[in-house]
């Protein structure tokens, strides 16, 4: 079973291909993975907010994780996000993705309801002891309005069954406190390519990366530097990217990056409802930067999936 030394390198966020039914678009599924394998990541996850989990099917979730397992066995852990608000559902979801191969789960803290931090806690403890796989906590306050403190972090670390977390906290001071006090078996992945390589210098093991779709060699590189205390040297790497991470982000993700995989040799540029797809403004200028980095990071070889 996987644990918290499985959890480390970088492990893109993946966008889900649809076609124009909103049904897995296989073809383009298999050419982002392969892609993603050539340049050796280090496992994936699929179905976060990059893969539109709430505007996708329930059946059609299931068929991409199940897809994701079976392609990308042998590549590192398939970690599916489990999005859903309420506990019932969100373990319904567990259950239908351990069954469809996937090797852990992130799970977000529950939203809408706004619970007490007590109430994250013991929503947490409990999915953990009845998840038929291991978890990871996805907080990212940002998204829904819950930051979980980091003494109740502490204490869910020590859980056997929760192996770490995508920290999506933008808090810096937040990041530095988590990491005093978690347990030596739960490993923190950061969660925003805006703090990936700080996140790294203060402790975390590698991030769930977002523009690692398209860049993951360029993540790959800022990833070495960091963890091993070049951090000046990492900082300057990741300042050439922040127009793009500026773009990427300047419209609801994964729009503007769904309108550039192509790139890449992927055709996934459809957006589920009620997301659209990015202004051509923004395309344009993301099409740009994302060239300029491809042809500076990746190698030349590999453009094509």
């Amino acid at each position: 079973m996987l644990n918290h030394s499985h959890l480390h390198g970088i492990v893109p966020a993946i966008i889900t291909p649809v076609t124009a039914d909103d049904t897995i678009d296989t073809g383009a599924a298999l050419a982002l993975l392969g892609w993603l394998k050539r340049q050796g990541v280090d496992g994936i996850v699929p179905l976060g907010g990059t893969g539109e989990y709430g505007a996708l099917a329930r059946s059609e979730r299931v068929r991409y994780v199940e897809l994701c397992a079976k392609e990308f066995a042998g590549n590192g852990p398939v970690i599916p996000g489990v999005l859903d608000p309420g506990f019932y559902d969100a373990m319904d979801s567990a259950k239908e993705f351990a069954a469809a191969g996937a090797d852990a789960l992130l799970v977000i803290t529950p939203y809408y309801t706004n619970p007490t931090q007590a109430g994250v806690r013991d929503y947490l403890l409990r999915f953990a002891d009845e998840s038929p796989l291991p978890i990871l906590i996805y907080e990212i306050p940002y998204r829904t309005r819950i930051a979980v403190n980091p003494d109740v972090l502490h204490e869910l670390s020590r859980h056997e069954k929760i192996i770490g977390m995508k920290a999506c906290n933008t808090d810096m001071y937040h990041f530095l406190r988590v990491m005093a006090g978690i347990d030596s078996s739960f490993t923190v992945l950061s969660g925003e390519d805006s703090l990936f390589p700080l996140h790294v210098a203060a402790g975390a093991k590698g991030g769930i990366v977002v523009t690692a779709n398209l860049l993951p060699r360029f993540w790959q590189r800022i990833l070495k530097l960091a963890r091993t205390g070049r951090t000046e040297e990492a900082l300057i790497l990741h300042r050439e990217a922040i127009p793009l991470m500026d773009l990427a982000f300047a419209e609801t993700n994964p729009g503007p990056m769904k309108s550039v995989i192509d790139l890449i040799g992927v055709n996934a540029p459809k957006m589920l409802a009620p997301l659209h797809q990015a202004n051509a403004g923004i395309q344009a200028a993301l099409r740009a930067e994302t060239e300029r980095l491809l042809a500076k990071y990746e190698s030349a070889a590999s453009h094509k999936a």
